[in-house]
């Protein structure tokens, strides 16, 4: 966490005394997901490590529902294209109800923002927009129009045309980048040309004018005080819109920039592009807490500087997440850091969701069990994992709710099993069923506490018999239990499977 306490202890000294504002904004154009919530967390825990140092803070969470509706996502019909060029606050909503696109998706993120304990304070710019709360800094833009084509200029690089203008307009329901000819700051309305060559009126004060993003960025940054904001790296390269923004901010609004968090994206396992909106290959953020609890959610963001790149992955990577999560709970003499990630993660949490038995033997002991929670807790008492389930059984119930959407919703075909309620002798070799034959006789006499090694040891003990190799006596267990050619650790699963289920599975076969 060295990142984040040199972040504060940057905001501390250069604040002393009242709120430390944070900002996180991001656009209503489609899916908040995981790069989504990047932001967000990042800028939430800078509140949260603020506040554990007994500083107040505020996260505004700015909500750019006036921005032009661009493209239309994969998820969304497409004859939403007559919207196109409309703000996102007055695009109705996808799935037909009287609210705003806008507000459709913005729900999403509430919903997750309540479950991820987060104290971000919401603001709607096109309510500060339409409210009159914009019209200091438009006035101010507008009178430096010079300056900050100039500094545009210097700082970037480019070379605007005559026309260029630091403002849109609606019109007609639309925004359009027009050229803008003058300022009425008694009326509050500009003059601008529209496109038949014609001057036009736009009222500021009520909406009708909104500022251009590069200028929109730092104006807010003025208005709201902020001091600290994450933003995605591509906005923070050379003559980008954040060098853009300090140049505009100090030269035309009279403030400072925030201090900068700049964050790397969040990609798809083996992929090499961010998650995108509109393409809809995300995770959104109500299916990724749908199947996380909240502070592993927390864990995947925090645990990593935001400038370094993360791959999500809902497999192998969503297991290892699990577990590395339950060995840091667990580790003996955790370092400060330890203790400080672990403190903000769990910020709000009532009670723990993550358990010291491993994720991948709970998922297997809970197919095992047929989806009980309560044999399943059975199960694992039979395992070097008893005492663990014996001490945190309420943890485990907790878990194996997650465990259960994510073997419905993501969870790969590998590594989902159900017991097959069906033996058919002829799908097997005559050697094969002799071997079933075999073990079946051995497991009648097996003592009431036979653990996975005493199973292990008891399908070996039948190689010799059954005429058969180590690899095909698997196979064929595995085809006769769960109709797969592999399956968890054979010796393990046998022992925590219903005994009298696995004798009869062997008998109807064995010969």
């Amino acid at each position: 966490m060295q990142w984040l306490n040199t972040v504060v202890d940057e905001l501390l000294a250069k604040h002393p005394e009242g709120d430390i504002v944070v900002s996180s904004g991001v656009s209503p154009s489609g899916t908040y997901h995981l790069g989504t919530l990047r932001e967000v967390l990042t800028a939430e825990v800078v509140l949260r490590e603020v506040q554990r140092r007994g500083r107040t803070a505020r996260h505004l969470h700015i909500v750019d529902d006036l921005d032009v509706f661009r493209k239309v996502p994969v998820d969304v019909p497409a004859e939403f294209d007559q919207y196109l060029g409309r703000p996102l606050c007055d695009v109705p909503a996808p799935d037909g109800s009287e609210r705003s696109y806008a507000d459709y998706y913005l729900n999403d993120l509430l919903e997750a923002a309540d479950k991820l304990g987060l104290q971000m304070e919401v603001v709607r710019m096109h309510q500060r927009y339409r409210e009159g709360f914009m019209v200091p800094v438009i006035e101010r833009a507008l009178e430096h129009v010079d300056d900050i084509r100039r500094i545009l200029r210097e700082v970037s690089g480019r070379e605007l045309e005559d026309t260029w203008s630091p403002v849109q307009v609606i019109e007609d329901g639309r925004l359009k980048n027009r050229r803008f000819l003058a300022i009425d700051t008694n009326a509050r309305t500009i003059n601008y040309e529209a496109a038949d060559g014609q001057t036009k009126t736009a009222d500021y004060e009520h909406g009708e004018v909104k500022l251009s993003w590069r200028i929109d960025w730092p104006a807010r940054w003025s208005l709201l005080h902020v001091m600290a904001e994450p933003f995605g790296r591509d906005h923070a390269t050379k003559g980008g819109s954040y060098d853009t923004g300090i140049r505009i901010v100090r030269e035309v609004f009279d403030a400072e920039a925030p201090l900068p968090l700049p964050y790397n994206f969040i990609n798809r396992v083996g992929e090499t592009k961010k998650m995108s909106k509109s393409a809809g290959d995300v995770v959104t953020a109500a299916q990724l807490l749908h199947v996380m609890p909240a502070e592993l959610v927390w864990f995947f963001i925090l645990r990593f500087a935001p400038d370094k790149l993360l791959f999500f992955g809902e497999g192998e990577t969503l297991l290892r997440l699990f577990d590395e999560f339950a060995e840091l709970l667990a580790k003996p003499d955790k370092t400060a850091q330890d203790e400080q990630l672990l403190e903000l993660c769990l910020q709000g949490v009532a009670a723990p969701t993550v358990s010291n038995v491993p994720f991948s033997h709970l998922v297997e002991s809970y197919q095992a069990a047929l989806h009980d929670a309560d044999k399943t807790l059975t199960i694992i008492g039979r395992t070097e994992h008893a005492d663990t389930a014996v001490q945190q059984a309420n943890t485990i119930r907790r878990e194996l709710s997650f465990i259960d959407a994510w073997l419905e919703h993501w969870a790969p075909d590998e590594l989902k099993f159900s017991l097959r309620t069906e033996a058919d002798p002829a799908a097997f070799s005559e050697q094969e069923c002799k071997f079933f034959a075999l073990l079946a006789a051995r497991i009648a006499d097996a003592p009431d506490d036979a653990d996975g090694s005493w199973f292990h040891d008891a399908i070996y003990a039948c190689k010799d018999e059954a005429e058969l190799q180590p690899r095909d006596m698997f196979q064929a267990l595995y085809r006769l239990l769960i109709g797969k050619t592999s399956g968890p650790r054979a010796g393990w699963f046998l022992s925590m499977l219903p005994r009298v289920w696995l004798l009869t599975q062997l008998r109807a076969v064995g010969r």
